[in-house]
């Protein structure tokens, strides 16, 4: 979009019955207004529908799965805002990498979440759109629902939706008409808004055929192994399921390991076990969460594992099943990617050994014959060269 004329009818209008609030009327008279030319749609739940009129110039980003989006539809460069730069960044180009002609400038990004989130970086970031879910928004300190509206109808509209990243119930106000989506779902209500319908229908090509290839080469239930999802953290390890519904897990569930706290329920998202607990499971493989970006030395991880009485007795330490693993927060890029490294960790003997990741380094360069998906096929659709 151009011109600050343009910007402000970006939004358009809430279709009628589809408030951006509950509890709220939308804050755009859909009674007379007509569509103006030119426009497109796009919904997402809890937003509703949207008439949208030219496709974002600047897009605020919390999450990166939302800047993986934006990147695979070839509008990465519109993202003004990413939480953690110096690791999502990283963390996107060390995939990025693998595919020519794509990159993610990060330099200079603000992180929405440093020093709280709030209404008047919001203002000053002068977004096009925020992919953003209003629900999440409105659990933070700093907002209220007047707040919430005055961006949307002065700024640029909210577009996201959190809680379909584990099926977790949103906040009172929002759970009546709240739908759930898979991460390809919600990536293809993202590719309206930019009018990339045709990028993300190719993508989705690709990442069907890499499901279905992966599920048609699973072993039997009884011959795959044991797995826990883990961050490590002086003693304790925070665990985290394997194959529950939500788009956090969208790289593990594909690949159907029996999970090693399948039954643990837990009052949050997440458990937190010590290392007895851990080893009464003894898990066959320890994927941890977040190993792959820059937060996490995954060598120096493994060398404490070692080192305790009770951890070097683990079976996924003691027999070098200790994976650093992805970021939950992924988008469709990352989590082909994801994929195909889970699919190796969890069975190198049906999908070829996992060569592992250099702390700070790029996704492996695997041969052409040990690839899962078309790396050449990926980079065309992303730069706009695919025919």
């Amino acid at each position: 979009m151009s011109g600050e004329a343009t910007r402000r009818r970006c939004l358009g209008h809430v279709a009628a019955g589809a408030a951006l609030l509950a509890g709220c009327t939308s804050h755009s008279d859909t009674s007379t207004s007509t569509e103006p030319a030119a426009s497109h749609h796009a919904a997402v739940a809890p937003v509703g529908d949207l008439t949208l009129t030219g496709v974002p110039d600047r897009a605020f980003v919390v999450f990166p799965q939302y800047a993986d989006m934006a990147v695979a539809l070839g509008h990465g460069d519109a993202v003004n805002a990413i939480y953690v730069p110096e690791m999502s960044g990283p963390t996107m180009n060390a995939y990025y990498d693998r595919l020519d002609g794509v990159d993610f400038d990060y330099g200079g990004l603000p992180d929405p979440l440093t020093d709280g989130f709030t209404p008047e970086e919001c203002y000053a970031l002068d977004s096009d759109v925020h992919f953003v879910d209003p629900a999440y928004v409105s659990t933070q300190d700093a907002w209220d629902a007047r707040d919430i509206e005055a961006i949307a109808s002065d700024v640029g509209p909210w577009f996201g939706n959190f809680y379909s990243g584990t099926r977790a119930d949103p906040p009172q106000g929002y759970r009546d008409g709240y739908d759930y989506y898979t991460l390809w779902e919600l990536f293809g209500r993202v590719a309206d808004v930019f009018q990339e319908r045709a990028r993300f229908e190719a993508l989705r090509r690709v990442h069907e055929t890499l499901v279905a290839t992966i599920a048609d080469r699973l072993p039997p239930k009884r011959d795959r192994p044991t797995a826990v999802r883990v961050t490590y953290d002086e003693g304790s390890f925070y665990t985290y399921h394997l194959n529950e519904p939500g788009y956090w897990l969208a790289d593990t569930r594909p690949l159907g390991a029996r999970d090693a706290f399948a039954d643990a329920d837990w009052a949050s998202l997440w458990g937190t076990v010590g290392y007895e607990t851990m080893l009464d499971a003894d898990p066959d493989v320890i994927l941890h969460l977040w190993g792959a970006t820059p937060n996490y030395e995954m060598d120096a991880v493994r060398s404490r594992l070692r080192g305790d009485a009770v951890g070097g007795r683990l079976s996924a330490v003691a027999n070098d099943r200790v994976y650093a693993s992805g970021m939950r927060y992924q988008g469709p890029i990352m989590n082909l990617f994801q994929l195909e490294m889970t699919a190796k960790q969890l069975y190198p003997d049906v999908f070829g050994a996992w060569p592992g990741f250099e702390d700070g380094g790029s996704y492996p360069a695997l041969p052409a014959s040990e690839r899962l998906f078309d790396r050449s096929r990926v980079a065309a659709i992303v730069t706009g060269d695919a025919q």
